[in-house]
């Protein structure tokens, strides 16, 4: 089935609105993944190919090889600062739960009450093992 039109059909400017908001958020979207994608192929790239030419030719010096595997690991490390600075859902949520990132305006939650999140508990019926089978 095809989807009814509005009603009332958007005027230009208000097209032009939605359409540039979306524009942006494509244009950000494509940004993060192009920074973290480059990141990847940068750190993880030369290892691989240095791992294949270690399998061919067995001409590569450990210790370039290690400073090659350690090059990779930082990009594991990068992947936790890039996704805050370019994704504003990804900072709040991270705000929740770290309080080196919580503004001081937001109440800091308990340890009760995260506990009972996490654990599903709460209040409810006592229930027995007779009952659950």
């Amino acid at each position: 089935q095809v989807p009814h039109a509005p009603s009332q059909p958007l005027t230009s400017s208000e097209s032009r609105r939605f359409t540039n908001k979306h524009s942006k958020k494509a244009l950000k979207a494509s940004l993060t993944l192009g920074i973290l994608l480059g990141m990847f192929f940068v750190a993880w790239l030369p290892f691989f190919v240095t791992n294949v030419a270690q399998a061919v030719c067995g001409c590569v010096p450990a210790g370039f090889f290690d400073v090659l595997t350690w090059l990779g690991y930082c990009n594991s490390t990068m992947n936790p600062i890039i996704y805050p600075l370019f994704m504003r859902d990804f900072k709040r949520a991270m705000g929740k739960f770290l309080p080196c990132c919580r503004r001081s305006a937001e109440p800091r939650p308990s340890a009760i009450s995260l506990s009972m999140r996490n654990s599903n508990s709460g209040p409810r019926a006592a229930t027995s093992l007779k009952n659950v089978l």
